[in-house]
């Protein structure tokens, strides 16, 4: 059986940057990912290198950003003083930080830059803009 819009798949994979080759994630060490082709689960790239693939095959594919997470949007990144985050908040470099937008509903940035006056908070995804790489191993397919 070979995947297809609606099969639920289950891979193990490694997801590397192209423009360094340092891998951001992996199912080494844990269950093999499932999920349901044409529901959106995982990103476009991904789904289409599973795609027409069977139990035991090894596909790997190149991700451009528009088929990943996106290319980096301006309007995403802004900046806040300082004294506007909380006291308690340990502020470093590259930590997430959860905010309430202009209707109340949460949203999560990362600290991309600070100073002693102000921080730069970056809405994107940390992987938009990036070009990337999965090994991707079929597990199962049902």
């Amino acid at each position: 059986m070979t995947a297809r819009q609606g099969s639920t798949v289950k891979v193990h994979y490694t997801g590397t940057l192209k423009r360094d080759g340092s891998q951001f994630d992996s199912s080494e060490g844990r269950e093999p990912l499932e999920f349901k082709l044409g529901e959106g689960m995982v990103i476009a790239g991904f789904e289409r290198a599973v795609i027409g693939r069977g139990v035991g095959e090894n596909v790997t594919v190149e991700v451009p950003p528009e088929e990943g997470y996106g290319d980096v949007n301006g309007e995403l990144v802004f900046q806040v003083r300082r004294n506007q985050i909380p006291p308690d908040v340990n502020l470093e470099e590259g930590i997430m930080l959860e905010i309430r937008t202009e209707d109340g509903s949460p949203a999560y940035v990362r600290v991309a830059e600070l100073d002693d006056e102000m921080v730069t908070l970056d809405g994107n995804h940390p992987l938009a803009g990036e070009t990337l790489i999965f090994a991707i191993e079929i597990v199962e397919v049902a």
